[in-house]
C-alpha cells in the first residue's frame, strides 16, 4: 500500500500517519474535550506547548472551541461528531478514514455537519476515504465515487458521471433518490430506435413526462415531499415513478399521458450491464 510515494506496507499502524472517525465517535467518557481530541498528541509525547496549540486550532476548525472544558456525555451528537472529527485532523494526517461519521445524526443535523465537512475538507486538504450507505452524502461530498456491491466495485468516477452515466444496472437503481426507472427495453414506452442488445431500459424520474402526446397511465399514489412529487404510475404491464413540481401533481386515480425524454435513457443488456452513451 502507497501512501503518497511511500510504501507503507511493512510500517507500524502508528507510523503510517492515517486517522479515523468512527461511526460511534468513539470518545473515551472520562476525559474531557480538549483531553479526548489532544490524545493522539499525547501518546505520541508531542511537548505540551505544541499540542495545546493544534488542539485548539482544531477544535476551532470543526466549530467547538467552546467545549474544551466539557466531557462527552454533556455534548449533543453533532457536538460529539465534531469532537471525533478534530481528534483526527489534529494529527494533520496523511489519509483520513471517515467510517459513516453521519449516521447517527438527525437529518437537520446531518445536513449542517455534511456542509462543515466539505468547508474543512477543502480548509485541511488531506486525502479523505468517506464510507457511507447514503448516496446524497457521497454525491455532494465526493470528488470521486466508488460504488461497491457486496464487496465488489462497480464503478469509479467522478459524482456527475456516475449520476449520468451509470456502468450497470445495480449502480443505476442505487444512486438516486427515487431510483431510477428500471422497464422492459421492448415495450409501449420504449422508443423506435433501440439497440439490438437492450435487455432493458432506465429513466429518471425527472425525465418522465406527464400529459401531452404519450402512453395512456394511471396515476396509482402520490407521495408530496416538499417543492416536488413523486408520481407512481402504471402504463399497461410496467410501473414507473416520475417526479414532478407539486403544484403539478395530479390526484390518485387520474388517468393521463406519460412520456420518457429520449435523450436521457439508459439501455442495459441481459447481464444488467449498460449499452453505449446515456
Amino acid at each position: 500500500m502507497f501512501l503518497g510515494q511511500s510504501d507503507v506496507t511493512g510500517w507500524r499502524p502508528g507510523r503510517r500517519n492515517v486517522a479515523m472517525v468512527f461511526q460511534s465517535y468513539a470518545l473515551f467518557p472520562h476525559l474531557t474535550v480538549e483531553q479526548n481530541i489532544g490524545f493522539g498528541l499525547t501518546v505520541r509525547d508531542v511537548p505540551p506547548a505544541e499540542a495545546g496549540p493544534r488542539v485548539r486550532a482544531a477544535a476551532a476548525l470543526v466549530g467547538c472551541a467552546e467545549l474544551l472544558a466539557r466531557q462527552p456525555h454533556e455534548l449533543s451528537g453533532g457536538e460529539r461528531q465534531r469532537v471525533a472529527l478534530a481528534r483526527a485532523l489534529v494529527r494533520e494526517p496523511a489519509l483520513l478514514l471517515l467510517d459513516e461519521p453521519l449516521s447517527n445524526l438527525d437529518t437537520s443535523m446531518r445536513v449542517a455537519v455534511r456542509a462543515e465537512l466539505k468547508e474543512i475538507h477543502r480548509r485541511v486538504g488531506a486525502t479523505t476515504i468517506h464510507v457511507t450507505h447514503d448516496q446524497v452524502e457521497a454525491l455532494v461530498l465526493g470528488d470521486r465515487i466508488a460504488v461497491l456491491n457486496a464487496g465488489v466495485v462497480q464503478q469509479i468516477g467522478a459524482p456527475d458521471e456516475v449520476w449520468a452515466a451509470p456502468r450497470n444496472r445495480f449502480v443505476a437503481t442505487f444512486v438516486g433518490t427515487p431510483a431510477m426507472n428500471v422497464l422492459p427495453a421492448r415495450g409501449q414506452l420504449t422508443p423506435a430506435d433501440v439497440p439490438a442488445a437492450a435487455h432493458e431500459l432506465g429513466v429518471r424520474p425527472e425525465h418522465v413526462s406527464l400529459g401531452g402526446r404519450g402512453q395512456p397511465a394511471t396515476v396509482t399514489l402520490v407521495e408530496p415531499v416538499g417543492s416536488e412529487a413523486y408520481v407512481h404510475l402504471r402504463v399497461s404491464d410496467a410501473s414507473l415513478v416520475a417526479r414532478v413540481p407539486t403544484e403539478a401533481r395530479p390526484e390518485p386515480g387520474a388517468n393521463l399521458s406519460v412520456s420518457l425524454d429520449p435523450a436521457h435513457l439508459h439501455f442495459f443488456d441481459a447481464a444488467g450491464d449498460r449499452i453505449g452513451s446515456p
